[in-house]
């Protein structure tokens, strides 16, 4: 156990944010949310993973099996692993198409590139079968303001490989070793569902003009279906206090995570933010922002904020006074603690946000007290950067240059529709 008077001291030194308190809350609310509706399952649209042996089949279609062999081999690439790899999936994809088959159900297998409209009008249960990025192309799918009608088509998630992913929004890894199991519990209503909340991302602006989106994943090769909105026009109150006329909600919806920052990496992100639509502009400098939702929580707000031993270790060396037992701390515990508890529960209805690596020297940031990561209703950000993109679930990427208004909120009625296991 972390002794009671450091992790006091901690706290009151700003060192850990994430109070409990702010756990407890999330937890009260994931309990009031989680039921188990009647559920009808009888077609399966299996959303399978882009491998990146495909990938390099589709990059050179005008090489035969043998010319992309070797193309690969000479180039330094490992193709025996790629190819190995390649299998695994698609072997293990076979094997989920005819558990679902087996219990009676119409599937159909479907790729980035074939994921369209009809498609999703067309099933009852979307399956993406491989890691954490499939289940974010499916589930960024898999919205109201995609589909065709507002009824929201369920996601549930299988890792085709758990030797070599962690696949944290999938099944659990031993569901991967029986898969008809999870199937079967599927089929007969024996689960639970959770309702993950998503960021819903509104430009602002002073006419409709919507930025074209770009699919990071395509490579020029395999080019997703794009998906428009309409524009609408903003409220007076907040047209005079985002001085804009015109809003814009970007059609997709963002499961783990909102990036804004240049899209040069060495270059400073210059940004403007208002919180909860309050009166005070908060400046800030930094390598970029990162507003999360519970889901992502176990990723890349993480990775951001997590510390480790030595931290823990280097902040014990300057604390004042000669306390005996801080000499016996657990100083790997103490980082394991503080990292557990930057997590936040999937369907918590507040936003994390989280500047990552921000200016403090001088005049940044403005306020000097700016936190560099808080718990947010909703957030509104206007760019001062050259050259910089605003990224959903690091896949689709709008232009957000000098100028460009965003605001970053969640809404009930985009959470995601997904279904448990444990």
């Amino acid at each position: 156990m972390i002794p009671k008077k450091l992790f006091s001291m901690f706290k009151s030194k700003g060192i850990i944010n994430q109070t409990l308190n702010d756990f407890r809350i999330s937890r009260k609310y994931c309990n009031q949310h989680r039921r188990n509706d009647a559920f009808k399952l009888q077609r399966a649209l299996v959303v399978t993973k882009f491998s990146r042996y495909e990938f390099e089949q589709l990059r050179h279609s005008n090489l035969s099996k043998n010319q992309l062999e070797k193309r690969l081999r000479d180039r330094g690439t490992d193709y025996d692993t790629l190819l190995a790899l390649h299998n695994v999936h698609k072997d293990f994809e076979k094997k989920i198409a005819k558990s679902f088959q087996d219990v009676g159900c119409d599937v159909k297998l479907v790729n980035r590139t074939s994921l369209t409209k009809d498609a999703m009008e067309w099933a009852d249960l979307l399956v993406p079968v491989g890691g954490d990025g499939t289940f974010l192309l499916a589930a960024g799918r898999a919205s109201p303001l995609f589909a065709k009608s507002q009824q929201k088509t369920p996601i549930v998630g299988f890792n085709s490989d758990p030797k070599h992913s962690e696949g944290r929004l999938m099944l659990p890894k031993r569901f991967s070793e029986c898969p008809e199991d999870a199937v079967a519990r599927i089929k007969n209503g024996d689960f639970r569902w959770i309702h993950r909340s998503r960021i819903r991302t509104t430009l602002l602006g002073n006419n409709g003009h919507m930025p074209e989106s770009t699919d990071l994943h395509s490579h020029r090769v395999s080019k997703m279906e794009q998906i428009q909105t309409v524009p609408e026009s903003l409220s007076t109150e907040f047209a005079k206090k985002y001085n804009a006329k015109m809003m814009r909600v970007l059609p997709y919806l963002a499961l783990n995570e909102v990036f804004i920052g240049e899209t040069l990496s060495a270059r400073v992100s210059h940004l403007n933010m208002v919180i909860d639509h309050s009166d005070v502009i908060n400046k800030t400098k930094s390598s970029g922002l990162c507003v999360s939702t519970g889901s992502g929580s176990t990723s890349w707000h993480t990775s951001i904020n997590r510390i480790t031993k030595r931290h823990v270790e280097d902040l014990v060396k300057i604390l004042p006074g000669n306390n005996p037992n801080l000499e016996n701390i657990d100083a790997q515990q103490i980082a394991d603690e503080y990292n557990k508890n930057l997590l936040f529960l999937a369907d918590d209805p507040r936003l994390c946000y989280s500047i990552r690596e921000q200016i403090c020297v001088g005049v940044w940031p403005i306020p000097k007290n700016f936190p560099c990561r808080n718990f947010v209703k909703n957030l509104f950000v206007r760019s001062k950067c050259i050259d910089a993109s605003l990224v959903i679930d690091g896949s689709i990427s709008y232009p957000f240059n000098d100028g460009a208004k965003a605001l970053l909120e969640v809404h009930p009625e985009d959470a995601l529709l997904t279904i448990a296991l444990d």
